[in-house]
C-alpha cells in the first residue's frame, strides 16, 4: 500500500509548482526580451546574447522539472546548483552599478536581492527531498 501525501508534501508540491512556473515564464522571457538580460551577462564571457539564451532554455527546462513530479526532486537539485551559478549576473550588475531599464539599483536593493536567491536555493532544496509518490498496487 502506498502511504498518502502528507502536509509536508503538499507544500513541497505547492512550492514546486510556483517556482516552477515563474522559471518557466521567467526563462520565456529571455527569448522575448533578449536586451533586458543581456547587460548583467559578466563581459568576460562574451557573447552576451548566447549566454542569455542558454540560460533562458536552463530556467525553462528546470521549471517544467519542478512542476512534473517524475522529475521534481532531480530538479530541484539542479535548479539549486543553477541558482548559484547564475547568481554571478546579479553580483557583476550590483559591484558594476549596471542599470536595468534605465535605472541602478540601492544597495538595499541588492542586498534583497541576494537574500531573495538564498530564499530560493532553499526552496530548491527543499524541494529536491521529495519523493515522487509510488502508485498503489492492484
Amino acid at each position: 500500500l502506498g502511504s498518502m501525501p502528507s502536509a509536508i508534501d503538499h507544500v513541497r508540491t505547492g512550492l514546486a509548482v510556483a517556482l516552477g512556473t515563474a522559471f518557466t515564464w521567467i526563462g520565456i522571457q529571455h527569448f522575448v526580451d533578449v536586451n533586458w538580460f543581456v547587460p548583467i551577462v559578466p563581459a568576460i564571457l562574451g557573447w552576451p546574447e548566447f549566454w542569455v539564451y542558454v540560460s533562458g532554455a536552463a530556467e525553462i527546462l528546470l521549471g517544467l522539472g519542478l512542476i512534473l513530479p517524475s522529475t521534481r526532486a532531480r530538479a530541484g537539485r539542479w535548479t539549486a546548483r543553477f541558482l548559484l551559478l547564475v547568481y554571478w549576473a546579479n553580483l557583476n550588475m550590483w559591484v558594476n552599478d549596471i542599470p536595468i531599464d534605465g535605472q541602478t539599483f540601492s544597495t538595499p536593493a541588492h542586498i534583497a536581492r541576494a537574500l531573495a536567491q538564498i530564499g530560493m536555493i532553499a526552496m530548491a532544496l527543499f524541494i529536491a527531498h521529495s519523493q515522487p509518490i509510488e502508485k498503489e498496487e492492484e
